[in-house]
């Protein structure tokens, strides 16, 4: 049986980006077009009036901005939206994100033949991904403790406000080292981490090659690029290196996962959050085989529940807990650590 296409509406108020986001999409399986606005304001007319499936939105529009639409078409009309945003402009999809935008497609600074080619693979996949959005998504002191968690966070898409949900919990309890593998293009890492820092007690950063990992610190994988977790005279330290050949994601969750089985063995504690695919899930059956523990987000929660459901679906899971529960429960297993305790 055939199934429905996903409707697309198209908003922004330049008429040639217009355009080529439609040719972009003309000839993709199982989408169509639903129609174009110009601006907010019209946006949030025919989003009403057409109930797309999906919006694509440039976030500076005149009349009506993309945050303003974004507030009022979440309040009004509940819709997955997936903003189309330059380089330059990373904090502003941070900002989005919070305000109910389920991902983000970055535009090349090349219109090269190549650049277009990917641009248009990537924006076709986050598409045809809304197809597995959980119904409700449519809508430092210094001191090391003596045996301190090292965690290991992955998520894909819905995974920026989910990640900043978890550091603002721990900043009840700073004393952990944590990774974070966001799949993220080059670029907006660094303003994620840069928000990331401003919200609670962790020091965050993007991570750099050869630094030391310290407690209370957490480390964003940049973009593009691999983050694993290595020890070298007897310390802990970050490394970042271009993808090999053959690896999908970069950042990759399973170079970060096996490293921290290698690394940490029973102190690795990999937390699996929303996301479309499998990463992680080879990774999170390693920590799991090296005494270490594997929690995962619960399906009541992610946005999409694929990258979790791979990671459970290993046996590797211990926990499996709706978003705000794990916050509370990393600061009860870190406190424990702080504590002197076992595994």
């Amino acid at each position: 049986m055939k199934r429905e296409p996903i409707r697309v509406l198209v908003v922004d108020d330049s008429a040639h980006n217009r355009r080529e986001i439609v040719e972009l999409l003309a000839g993709a399986g199982e989408i169509e077009i639903a129609g174009t606005a110009a601006d907010g304001e019209e946006g949030l007319k025919k989003a009403t009036q057409l109930q797309p499936d999906v919006i694509t939105l440039d976030l500076e529009m005149p009349r009506l901005d993309g945050y303003a639409f974004l507030r009022l078409v979440m309040a009004s009309a509940p819709t997955a939206v997936i903003v189309l945003s330059s380089y330059s402009h990373g904090s502003d999809v941070f900002k989005a994100l919070e305000l109910g935008a389920l991902d983000f497609v970055a535009k090349p600074r090349r219109r090269g033949a190549e650049e277009m080619a990917a641009l248009r693979a990537e924006l076709v996949e986050k598409i045809r991904a809304v197809r597995l959005l959980r119904p409700a998504a449519k809508r430092r002191d210094g001191r090391s403790p003596p045996n301190p968690l090292l965690i290991g966070i992955a998520a894909s898409t819905g995974g920026p406000p989910a990640v900043q949900r978890l550091v603002e919990a721990l900043s009840a309890e700073p004393s952990p080292v944590v990774l974070i593998a966001q799949h993220m293009p080059a670029m907006f890492t660094r303003a994620f981490a840069e928000r990331l820092d401003r919200i609670g007690a962790f020091t965050v950063t993007e991570a750099r090659d050869g630094e030391p990992l310290l407690p209370g610190h957490a480390y964003v994988a940049p973009g593009g690029r691999q983050l694993w977790a290595q020890k070298r005279k007897g310390k802990l330290e970050a490394r970042v290196r271009p993808p090999a050949s053959g690896e999908k994601h970069a950042p990759s969750a399973d170079v970060l996962f096996h490293s921290l089985a290698e690394v940490a063995g029973p102190r690795a504690l990999a937390v699996v959050l929303t996301g479309m695919g499998a990463d992680g899930a080879a990774g999170a059956l390693a920590i799991h085989k090296a005494g270490g523990q594997v929690w995962a987000e619960s399906e009541k929660t992610a946005v999409i529940f694929g990258m979790p459901k791979e990671a459970i679906d290993t046996g590797a899971v211990t926990r499996v807990l709706p978003l705000d529960a794990l916050g509370q429960a990393l600061v009860v297993e870190a406190r424990r650590r702080g504590m002197g305790g076992a595994r």
